[in-house]
């Protein structure tokens, strides 16, 4: 019998496991052994598995209408951008099918609106080391991940890439060919780093000073997942002038959005950007439920309760294996063990115990479990990374 993988494009490495079912906070296989899932397909279904509003709305919709393209008005698209705009700094949305592509219109309309302005020399993004913002040609550079870039061609012109943290690089490098700085509030990929609240305000101050614009890239932090809506809530005076998100937003079905203010928006007319799926009825049903659901304050009360028994237990991790942890980053339940030496072992030793996490950065064992996890699910996952770490011999 050949290999079943054999035709699928070799770009990732999964492991023999193969998931068939899902139930709140756990994965099974074809044979029947479940997972405890802190991975929630990279941030991604946020009200866990066979969600049932989520799987009730997707299949009403089902037998109603699936595409229509956006030559059409969807109406169940028109109130969900109503509601993302009543509880965000945003007067306009675009719908799209992935982060990526979120990131992609955040881009174009930053420069559009330069353009709009008759500074069309004013291009440039500057981003930060450790970004990650999809894998587009546009995103990529934007990202400066040389490992993503290798082969792809000659970088394009007009990112820029600062060391992340370093406050005096970035204000010396805002200049009048400045389009917009582009930034993760916490980095997911980068080794799951939050930026300091006051640095988000300090931000926002620059920009207004510079008249750059401000992107926030909230594809992964955003949508309840640091116990906010979104992460840049925590700080004061902080708000962008477009966002992307995507992931937790759409709940497991493949939707993101670009959010921007009206000013920012008003360039964007006609022929000015398109998706032929974006903003589609499956997806605007799904993603009313679950904006319905995560914007709930309540909701994202229990998100910041849960949270911090998270940080406990990895906290008391961090002290009982000091010797292999040097501590804990991330927030709220975007978070995980900064390692001593590379996590994959750990994550694997985790995996063949029941608990599925990911990894990010060099270092470092990521937790980006679905919202809805209770104090038992936080106690077993720490007690699998507690055999892990104990069992687990460093190399070097």
């Amino acid at each position: 019998m050949s290999d079943p993988r054999a035709h699928i494009m070799p770009v990732y490495a999964p492991p023999s496991e193969v998931f068939v079912r899902g139930e709140g906070v756990n994965l099974i296989t074809e044979e029947g052994d479940s997972y405890l899932d802190f991975v929630a397909g990279i941030a991604v279904s946020s009200l866990g598995h066979s969600h049932p509003k989520l799987v009730e709305v997707l299949q009403e919709q089902a037998g109603n209408l699936w595409h229509l393209s956006n030559m059409f008005r969807v109406r169940a698209g028109e109130e969900l951008a109503d509601k993302m705009c009543a509880r965000t700094f945003a007067d306009r949305v675009f719908f799209t099918n992935s982060g990526t592509e979120a990131v992609e219109c955040a881009l174009k309309a930053a420069r559009k609106y330069h353009w709009s302005k008759g500074n069309d020399d004013r291009i440039e993004f500057i981003t930060f080391t450790g970004a990650f913002h999809g894998r587009s040609l546009g995103a990529i550079n934007a990202g400066g991940n040389p490992k993503y870039l290798e082969g792809f061609g000659p970088a394009i012109e007009g990112f820029r890439q600062l060391e992340w943290g370093d406050h005096e690089a970035l204000k010396e490098a805002v200049t009048d060919k400045t389009c917009a700085v582009f930034v993760e509030p916490v980095q997911g990929e980068g080794g799951v780093r939050a930026m300091p609240e006051e640095c988000l305000t300090g931000l926002r101050k620059l920009c207004d000073e510079t008249g750059t614009l401000l992107i926030y890239d909230e594809v992964q932090c955003g949508m309840g997942r640091t116990g906010k809506l979104f992460a840049h809530e925590w700080a004061e005076n902080a708000q962008p002038d477009i966002m992307c998100v995507a992931k937790g937003v759409g709940g497991g079905f493949p939707f993101g959005a670009c959010l921007m203010t009206e000013e920012v928006g008003l360039p964007m007319q006609p022929g000015s950007h398109g998706s032929t799926y974006g903003g589609n009825p499956l997806a605007m049903a799904v993603g009313n439920a679950v904006w319905d659901i995560i914007s709930d304050e309540e909701f994202l009360a229990e998100v910041r309760r849960v949270a911090g028994t998270v940080s406990q237990g990895l906290k008391s991790l961090a002290d009982s294996h000091a010797d292999k942890v040097d501590g804990v980053t991330g927030k709220g339940l975007l978070t995980g063990l900064k390692l001593k030496s590379a996590p994959k072992p750990v994550q694997n030793a985790c995996r063949e115990k029941g608990l599925l996490v990911g990894v990010a950065g060099n270092n470092v064992l990521r937790l980006a479990p679905p919202l809805i996890i209770e104090d038992g699910d936080v106690r077993k996952a720490v007690s699998v990374m507690d055999e892990a770490l104990s069992e687990w011999e460093m190399e070097g």
